[in-house]
C-alpha cells in the first residue's frame, strides 16, 4: 500500500520517451509540485511511422481503383464543380442566369466563351445548343456586350477592375451571326461610304454579300449624338468607320481629310450597347452604345458614348464594329456555329438526329395480328402526322366540352412553356428581346397588365419589337382564344402558338424563336 501526503501533488512518467528511443516501461509517482524541482520529468510526444512493419503494403493500395463514371468529361476544358480540380492550370469564374442565379465553373487558362457555354448548355439540361451566348455586362454603368466565340474567358476577365459588379450572364443571342443571313437589313444603303468601288458595276447588295464573304465590311458613315468629355451635352457629329479606324469630320458631313480627326483604334476597343442610356447618360435616344479600350478596367472617362436615330442605325454600326475588329474570325465562327450541335455533343448523327433517336422504330398497332414494324419512311412520318393530329383532336373535345367547369380545364398548359413568362411588364419584356437579338420571328407571350384574362404576343421584325393582343373569348359556352376578333379561334395558347408557327395568319412573320429565360 502506498501512502499518500497531503498537498499538491503532479503524475510523472519515468521511462518515456527520450532522444528517438521508443518508449518503454513506464511507474507512476508522485511527486510534490515544486517550480524548479530537478525530480520533474515532462512526458515527450511519441513519434509512431506510417509503415510500423516493413515488407507490410499500405491499405490504399490493396484497394482497387474506382474508374471514371463519366470518362467523356475529362477531356473538357471546362469542369463544373465545388471543388478544385487536381490540375493547377484551371480557375474559378461565375457565370449567372437571366433569373440572377449563378453557377461557379472552372475553365482551364484558355477556354474560349463557346467551350463554356456548351457546358453549360449540358449543365443546364437546356433543349438545344444553338444561339446561346455568354455577355460581359456591367450594371451600374449599364454596359453589355456578347463575347466571340473565340475569346479567351479569362482573358477578358482580367481587365475587371477587382472592386467592380462586372459579370458574366449566360443566355441565348439569336443576333449574333445575323448579318451573315440578312446583310441588307443590317446594313442599308444609307449608311454605305460613296468610297466604296462601284467601278465594277456591282450594286451595293452585291458589294455587301461580297465583302460578308470575304471576311470584311463596307465603310460605314452618318451622324451620330456624341456625349461630350464631362459635360452632359450631347453633340450631332458625322463619323466615318473604316478598317484603319473610326473618324469624325469637324466640318458638317465633309470626308476631305483636311477635316477628318481620328477618333479611335478598331483594334483596341470593344463596342457596348448601353442599357438604360436616357437615365444614365441623358442620352436624346434609347439606342445608345459606347467604345472603350480592350485591355483597360472600365472607367468612366475612359468610355466614348455614341447614340443612334433607330436600333438599325445602332445595329449597323455596332456589326461593322465587330466585322471591322475581327474580319474573317467572324466568318469562322459562324461557320463553326452552324454544325455545333453535332461537333460539340459527338453523339449526333449525320441526319442531326441523336443516337437514342436513332434507336427508336415506327410501330403501327392498327391490325389485329399486333403491332408491325414500319419500314417505309414516308410512312413512318405520314403515322407521325396522324397521331399527332388524333392526340390534338382528343385535347380539343376534352377541354372544349360545355359541362366541364373552368378548374377541369388543362388552360395553365401554357405556364410550363418556355416562351410564357408570366406577368412581366411590357418594358421588362422588350427589354428581355433585346438581349437576346432583335432577329425576325423571336417570340414571347405575357400576361396583359391593362386586360383582364388576356394576353401579348411580343413578336420581333424588322428589329422592332411589335405587340399584339389575345383576347379570352366563349362560344356556346366553350372558352377560346383569338387575335383577329374571333375569326380564328384556339382552344389554349399552345394551339395559337403552335398554328402561328407554322402560318402567319395576321402576324408579319411566323414564330420561329421563343424567347426563353434558362436557370443555371
Amino acid at each position: 500500500m502506498m501512502e499518500v501526503a497531503a498537498g499538491p501533488w503532479t503524475e510523472v512518467f519515468e521511462g518515456s520517451e527520450r532522444n528517438g528511443e521508443s518508449l518503454g516501461s513506464s511507474t507512476l509517482t508522485l511527486a510534490p509540485l515544486v517550480a524548479d524541482s530537478p525530480s520533474i520529468r515532462r512526458s515527450q510526444p511519441i513519434f509512431i511511422n506510417s509503415n510500423r512493419s516493413k515488407g507490410v503494403e499500405s491499405f490504399s493500395s490493396s484497394v482497387p481503383s474506382i474508374p471514371n463514371p463519366f470518362p467523356e468529361l475529362s477531356k473538357s476544358p471546362v469542369l463544373i464543380s465545388s471543388l478544385p480540380p487536381q490540375t493547377s492550370d484551371k480557375h474559378l469564374i461565375k457565370v449567372y442566369g437571366e433569373d440572377s442565379h449563378s453557377r461557379s465553373v472552372w475553365v482551364s487558362r484558355g477556354a474560349t466563351a463557346r467551350e463554356v457555354c456548351h457546358m453549360l448548355v449540358q449543365t443546364a439540361h437546356c433543349t438545344d445548343e444553338e444561339n446561346w451566348a455568354l455577355l460581359e455586362v456591367h450594371p451600374v454603368l449599364g454596359l453589355e456586350r456578347c463575347l466571340e466565340d473565340h475569346e479567351v474567358v479569362l482573358e477578358v476577365q482580367a481587365t475587371w477592375s477587382l472592386k467592380g459588379d462586372t459579370r458574366f450572364v449566360f443566355c441565348k443571342n439569336y443576333a449574333k451571326y445575323e448579318f451573315f443571313r440578312k446583310p441588307m437589313l443590317f446594313f442599308p444603303e444609307c449608311m454605305i461610304s460613296d468610297s466604296a468601288d462601284v467601278s465594277k458595276g456591282m450594286t451595293s447588295s452585291e458589294l455587301i454579300q461580297n465583302l460578308l464573304k470575304s471576311g470584311a465590311c463596307p465603310e460605314i458613315q452618318g451622324f451620330l449624338h456624341v456625349k461630350e468629355a464631362s459635360r452632359k451635352a450631347w453633340k450631332k457629329v458625322y463619323f466615318f468607320l473604316r478598317r484603319s479606324g473610326l473618324y469624325c469630320s469637324t466640318k458638317g458631313s465633309s470626308k476631305e481629310p483636311r477635316h477628318l480627326q481620328y477618333v479611335a483604334d478598331l483594334d483596341d476597343l470593344n463596342v457596348y450597347a448601353v442599357v438604360n442610356g436616357r437615365k444614365l447618360y441623358g442620352a436624346p435616344a434609347d439606342f445608345t452604345f459606347c467604345i472603350k479600350p480592350s485591355k483597360n478596367p472600365v472607367r468612366t472617362q475612359d468610355l466614348k458614348i455614341l447614340c443612334a436615330e433607330n436600333e438599325q442605325t445602332r445595329t449597323c454600326w455596332t456589326s461593322a464594329f465587330r466585322l471591322f475588329k475581327y474580319g474573317k474570325q467572324l466568318q469562322c465562327n459562324y461557320q463553326l456555329s452552324k454544325s455545333a450541335p453535332r461537333s460539340l455533343e459527338g453523339s449526333k448523327l449525320p441526319d442531326g438526329k441523336s443516337k437514342s433517336e436513332a434507336s427508336l422504330v415506327a410501330m403501327d398497332f392498327s391490325g389485329k395480328a399486333g403491332g408491325r414494324v414500319i419500314q417505309n419512311p414516308t410512312e413512318a412520318q405520314s403515322a407521325e402526322r396522324e397521331e399527332g393530329q388524333a392526340w390534338r383532336r382528343r385535347e380539343a373535345l376534352r377541354c372544349s366540352l360545355p359541362n366541364l367547369n373552368s378548374g377541369a380545364r388543362p388552360s395553365s398548359i401554357h405556364k410550363s412553356q418556355p416562351w410564357f413568362h408570366g406577368g412581366v411588364s411590357r418594358k421588362e419584356a422588350q427589354r428581355l428581346m433585346e438581349k437576346q437579338g432583335l432577329v425576325d420571328g423571336m417570340f414571347l407571350i405575357r400576361e396583359s397588365q391593362q386586360h383582364a384574362q388576356c394576353f401579348v404576343l411580343e413578336l420581333c421584325y424588322k428589329l422592332k419589337a411589335r405587340h399584339y393582343l389575345v383576347i379570352a373569348c366563349e362560344d356556346s359556352g366553350r372558352k377560346y382564344f383569338t387575335m383577329d376578333d374571333g375569326l380564328t379561334l384556339f382552344i389554349d395558347l399552345l394551339q395559337l402558338v403552335e398554328f402561328h408557327q407554322i402560318n402567319k395568319g395576321i402576324l408579319p412573320v411566323c414564330l420561329k424563336h421563343p424567347c426563353v429565360c434558362v436557370a443555371l
